[in-house]
């Protein structure tokens, strides 16, 4: 058992681990300020392609639900995200997304009626710190609309993972991502033009290769492995999982941009990887003890 749960927690871990080279790919290879664009083309594509790998369409109430659940976990998610990015420094959106844990924890409670652990909150709080001590610049200027932007980013997806365990859909996982990923894509599909115009006349095949890169590897199979992870583990276990992205996203500056480490930041990774551990740490179970018979003597009545 714990064998089987540790290989799904290290499956599952690939998500964020894709999802923290997003930063290197769109800055390296992606035309620039065109991000919502990139996150229509990280969604919608991969969407289509699930749905027609799988030949299956969502039936009853699935429609709506893969509605909402594609407008939390995608397209609202990655519109506040894009904006917090723009506004804000990237070490105080990385922080403030950091919260999600905590978000989770708290509407786990009250929607799925898991018991909120004293570790586990100070784990997340623990891991917040750590992010920010990873990416956090001394000079770093707040922007009020940036930080309600990237605070409603975490506070959204936060809401769609826990919904996505509430919501077990009875279709094949691939299905089910497929339909998110089209309904956040849709949704974004207006937003992007509004904002951007139309796309580039002009790509060139770096760019061509930074978009395939984000439709099947960031998100075709990172969301199919993500949301197998949601089922499977819950969605406070897997949220602790994505504390791994600004640890990966801040070793590949160090690694191919050459950016220096600190050690402020090696100290704040090393925070992020004990509280992931421990978010992940299961209470233990008390053996059951059984009441020891009580012998009474016999009187001879009946």
């Amino acid at each position: 058992m714990l064998n089987n749960r540790l290989a799904l927690l290290l499956v599952t871990a690939i998500t964020p681990v894709l999802w923290g080279t997003t930063y290197l790919v769109t800055t390296e290879l992606l035309p620039p300020n065109r991000p919502l664009l990139a996150a229509v083309i990280r969604a919608l594509p991969a969407g289509l392609l699930l749905i027609a790998i799988t030949r299956t369409l969502p039936k009853g109430d699935w429609w709506w639900r893969s509605l909402v659940l594609g407008t939390l976990n995608i397209g609202a998610f990655f519109a506040l995200l894009f904006v917090g990015a723009y506004r804000l420094p990237g070490g105080v959106a990385a922080t403030v997304g950091a919260i999600q844990p905590l978000v989770v924890m708290m509407l786990s409670t009250g929607l799925l009626k898991e018991r909120l652990s004293t570790r586990k909150v100070l784990a997340a709080i623990a891991g917040v710190f750590g992010v920010s001590l990873l990416v956090l610049r001394a000079d770093a200027r707040l922007d009020m609309w940036g930080v309600l932007a990237a605070l409603g980013g975490a506070v959204v997806m936060a809401f769609g993972v826990v919904l996505s365990k509430r919501w077990t859909s009875p279709a094949p996982l691939l299905a089910t991502t497929g339909w998110q990923l089209v309904a956040g894509g849709l949704v974004l599909l207006p937003v992007a033009y509004l904002v951007e115009g139309a796309p580039p006349a002009h790509l060139t095949l770096a760019n061509l290769g930074g978009y395939a890169y984000l439709t099947i590897i960031g998100s075709a199979l990172a969301y199919a492995l993500w949301f197998r992870g949601l089922r499977a583990l819950g969605p406070t276990d897997a949220t602790f999982l994505g504390l791994l992205s600004p640890v990966v996203a801040t070793l590949l500056g160090w690694l191919v941009l050459d950016q220096r480490l600190s050690t402020a930041q090696l100290t704040g990774g090393l925070i992020v990887l004990v509280a992931l551990v421990a978010g992940q740490l299961r209470r233990r179970q008390r053996p059951v003890q059984t009441a020891t018979p009580v012998l009474v003597p016999a009187t001879g009545r009946c």
